[in-house]
């Protein structure tokens, strides 16, 4: 009998929840959009568009490599699935040549398509409901007098229950409202005009946050750090990854315009969103953002963490680890020191130092492994047209040997960090060569 009771009461609440969620689905999109005043010619209008396109890196996510420009096709892999991203070229039929521009306003800022379908936020409209009607118009105008292309869009593959479209009522009455992004008066116009690139079009939260089972995150400001399929994006608010505040503003601005800096470069994903956006920026909108970064608040990590940090290289005995460094300073020595130089100070703008590296000595391995494994460049920029990279040593060093070389770097000129084993380099050998 309890158990029957049980059953009823659970199908009682699921149903409560269902009604709830579609309630929510009926009226959280009103369809009410503002009307925006035409005050620049259609060509201002294109150019504009054109500029922001770019600082929300479109291109990048919706085009495959050597394919069409903005077809769609890539490939986002992630926890649930594998999702596609479509074509948004104005092709009638495979891209979005059917949509008004309230359609496209629509996509930003209430995540649904033309006939209200739901979409999912692998596309970031979670940050691009931050962006103005007017720049949304800009970015229409532009996306529409692109050359058309009929590549077919291609269904998600998700894992079940992911693949029910009708659950993301439930994710968006949860984790979503719709929002543009409000001024703050008590912060200079150079602050807001950085929150407003920051946390909209430029969604650095989408690979910057953290997110929890759902794939949500605490919100566009949410910078404490995020693990992409196989990297990491470093918090921007502990000062043990990257301490924004402690950073120049000249030397931010030179990694967000080029790559590199005298102290480090981007690779990775965050070399694609260089190559493809931040590049483009105009001086005042790379010091907006600077200006907005620099002045987010910094937490130092609870004690305990820091304790345990410290004990991390006290999981070998002192015998082994004077084996490791040994055996990984030859390893040193013979594959990077060239480069990197004998006390792993590296070359200021060409070779990144190891001392003192807060990528390197972050307890998330998954960055130093891939770049050792499959090597890597800065972007090729304006500013940076041939960067210096690194070679892969996926077909020359063993599992044991990266993780000598990455235990020794990680432990020597005054750096202190947990030893690697062969399985940690092991689970990202496949990825490093795909």
């Amino acid at each position: 009998m309890k158990r029957i009771l049980l059953s009823v009461l659970l199908l009682l609440l699921t149903g409560i929840a269902a009604v709830a969620a579609f309630g929510y689905y009926l009226v959280d999109d009103t369809r009410a959009v503002p009307v925006i005043a035409n005050d620049i010619s259609a060509s201002d209008k294109v150019s504009k568009g054109a500029y922001l396109v770019k600082a929300g890196n479109c291109l990048g996510c919706h085009t495959v490599p050597g394919g069409a420009p903005f077809a769609g096709g890539r490939v986002l892999k992630t926890d649930f699935g594998q999702f596609f991203t479509p074509n948004i070229t104005p092709d009638v039929k495979a891209g979005i040549g059917s949509w008004t521009a309230d359609d496209f306003w629509q996509a930003l800022h209430n995540g649904k398509s033309t006939n209200g379908r739901m979409l999912y936020p692998s596309f970031p409209y979670t940050n691009y409901t931050q962006v103005s009607r007017a720049d949304s118009d800009a970015m229409y105008a532009y996306l529409m007098s692109l050359p058309k292309s009929e590549q077919q869009n291609q269904e998600h593959d998700l894992r079940f229950p992911y693949n029910n479209r009708a659950l993301l009522a439930f994710w968006r009455a949860a984790y979503f409202r719709p929002a543009t992004y409000q001024t703050d008066q008590s912060k200079s116009a150079e602050w807001n005009r950085g929150a407003y690139l920051v946390n909209g079009l430029g969604h650095c939260s989408a690979c910057h946050g953290g997110r929890n089972g759902l794939g949500a995150n605490a919100g566009v400001s949410d910078f404490s750090g995020g693990h992409l399929t196989d990297w990491y994006a470093p918090a921007l608010t502990n000062s043990q990854e990257i301490h924004l505040a402690q950073w120049q503003p000249q030397q931010l601005s030179a990694l967000l315009k080029t790559g590199v800096n005298e102290h480090t470069a981007v690779s990775g994903p965050m070399a694609e969103v260089v190559a493809g956006s931040t590049q483009y920026l105009n001086d005042a909108d790379i010091a907006a953002m600077v200006n907005y970064l620099r002045a987010i608040p910094t937490v130092t990590p609870v004690e305990k963490d820091m304790f345990d940090k410290a004990l991390a290289t006290q999981t070998v005995s002192a015998d082994t680890m004077e084996q490791i460094m040994k055996q990984g300073g030859a390893l040193y020595k013979t594959h990077c020191m060239d480069c990197h130089g004998a006390g792993g100070e590296g070359v200021a703008s060409i070779y990144p130092a190891l001392k003192n590296n807060p990528a390197l000595l972050a307890p998330a391995l998954s960055n130093p492994v891939r770049m050792v494994l499959a090597g890597g460049f800065p972007p090729v920029t304006g500013g940076n047209p041939r960067p210096y990279g690194m070679p892969p040593f996926v077909h020359t060093l063993s599992d044991a040997e990266v993780a000598l070389v990455l235990s020794y770097v990680r432990n020597a000129w005054g750096n202190q960090a947990s030893v690697v084993n062969s399985a940690e380099v092991n689970r990202y050998r496949t990825a490093a060569v795909d």
